[in-house]
């Protein structure tokens, strides 16, 4: 847990598949420790082909039923199925929109929101810009994507910068104030 904040958590991500795999992971996560999906993520690795979009999205009903029985990954049918559908999904807003990232960070104007946090009581759960992402992305087709999710994608994906301002990832994460 520590190495992932300190290496990674924050660190704005501008690479299609590192943020498909963020999304994943964050959908993953619902309902769960961040811990517990940390602990599995080469394992999502390895089951969904290293997050590459295309391959995910052509991963056919009898591979996804598979992982049902893989006690690497969370087995719960509607996340497995939900990683397949936001795959196809990521992939027309890549048509659109050029990349995933181009669209992603067009919530935030592309530049990240730097918060200035000075206890961890202060860091929401959800704001109303992840309230809008949300919206967006459900409304396209995505799946696992509530508020909640979309917040602490910001925040990992380094949309968000809500490192406490006492943290040294604090001023290394982002120079953009909000």
């Amino acid at each position: 847990m520590l190495a992932y904040h300190d290496r990674e958590w924050g660190v704005p991500h501008r690479d299609d598949v590192a943020l498909f795999e963020m999304l994943t992971l964050e959908g993953a996560q619902a309902g769960l420790s961040w811990r517990t999906i940390l602990a599995r993520r080469e394992q999502y690795h390895r089951a969904f082909h290293g997050f590459d979009i295309a391959r995910v999205a052509a991963m056919r009903d009898p591979s996804l039923e598979k992982l049902l029985t893989s006690s690497g990954i969370i087995r719960n049918r509607l996340k497995i199925w939900s990683v397949r559908d936001n795959a196809r999904t990521a992939l027309d807003v890549i048509n659109e929109h050029g990349s995933l990232s181009a669209y992603l960070w067009s919530f935030v104007d592309g530049k990240p929101l730097v918060n200035r946090w000075t206890t961890s009581k202060e860091v929401p759960a959800k704001t109303d810009l992840s309230d809008r992402m949300s919206k967006a992305l459900a409304k396209r087709g995505f799946r696992f994507v509530g508020s909640t999710i979309c917040y602490a994608f910001m925040q990992a994906t380094g949309m968000v910068n809500d490192h406490l301002v006492s943290c040294f990832r604090h001023k290394e994460s982002g120079h953009a104030e909000h």
